[in-house]
């Protein structure tokens, strides 16, 4: 055969040139550096039910004054905390829920959090991606395939229903060919029904402070509130039930 007629290498053989370790850990070190300082100063501390009811009349009189201001700086502490301190953003809903009433607190909610998600999808996906695609080979390729044939139907579920942690639903698209314009769209479509009702629960907190009662999320999620987020993850997975069926009878 003369190097005329040597085959060109396809695009999916094509080697793409990896980058040095250290850019591609840099974003899991910013993350990591970020968390151990927000615990290194003590910022996990007012992250609590028990600090909302302690500094329950400075919040109010400080949203009171600076209103616009609050609600910027909520909005970019709720991004924060989705990065560095995941597990804080129920706390935080109904916080925000209980400061600024559930509308506000809900439209915040979401801009912070799918901004907070984003980040954390963009630096899994430019950390760890490409490592899992060498060392799963045609398994993850598969799996991309699948999702990425249904991911907006894929996303709304995995948002509506509250069966996994909201960090790992964060990450986990970013392994599986999800494009960015189809998780941001997926994430503030999809977390809306669930902060609506933590933040509908936080506005009502005040009688409960006035009352000296003690706060529990363990009400919130009701039966027939999960019953109608489960309902909502159906609908969303009538397109690929189409499909499906489409193609069965194809």
């Amino acid at each position: 055969m003369t190097a005329t007629e040597s085959p060109s290498l396809t695009e999916q053989d094509t080697p793409t040139p990896s980058r040095p370790a250290f850019l591609r850990w840099l974003p899991v070190l910013v993350l990591v550096a970020g968390a151990a300082l927000f615990f290194a100063l003590g910022w996990h501390r007012y992250l609590s039910f028990d600090a909302l009811r302690d500094n329950r009349e400075l919040l109010q009189g400080w949203v009171h004054d600076h209103w616009v201001l609050a609600v910027a700086a909520f909005t970019l502490a709720y991004a924060l905390a989705v990065v560095f301190v995941p597990p804080s953003g129920t706390v935080m809903t109904v916080g925000g829920g209980f400061v600024f009433g559930w509308l506000v607190a809900t439209v915040t909610v979401v801009i912070g959090a799918t901004v907070g998600a984003t980040i954390l999808f963009l630096a899994a996906r430019l950390s760890f991606g490409d490592a899992l695609r060498a060392r799963c080979g045609g398994a993850i390729r598969r799996m991309e395939d699948g999702f990425r044939e249904n991911a907006m139907s894929y996303m709304l579920v995995l948002r509506l229903v509250p069966l996994f942690p909201f960090w790992l639903v964060n990450i986990a698209p970013a392994f599986l060919g999800v494009g960015l314009r189809t998780y941001v769209i997926g994430t503030v479509i999809g977390i809306i029904p669930g902060t609506a009702v933590y933040a509908i629960f936080g506005s009502g907190l005040g009688s409960i402070l006035d009352a000296g009662g003690d706060i529990s999320l363990a009400g919130v999620l009701t039966p027939e509130i999960i019953a109608a987020l489960v309902g909502l993850a159906v609908l969303a997975l009538v397109p690929v039930i189409y499909k499906k069926v489409k193609a069965g009878r194809g």
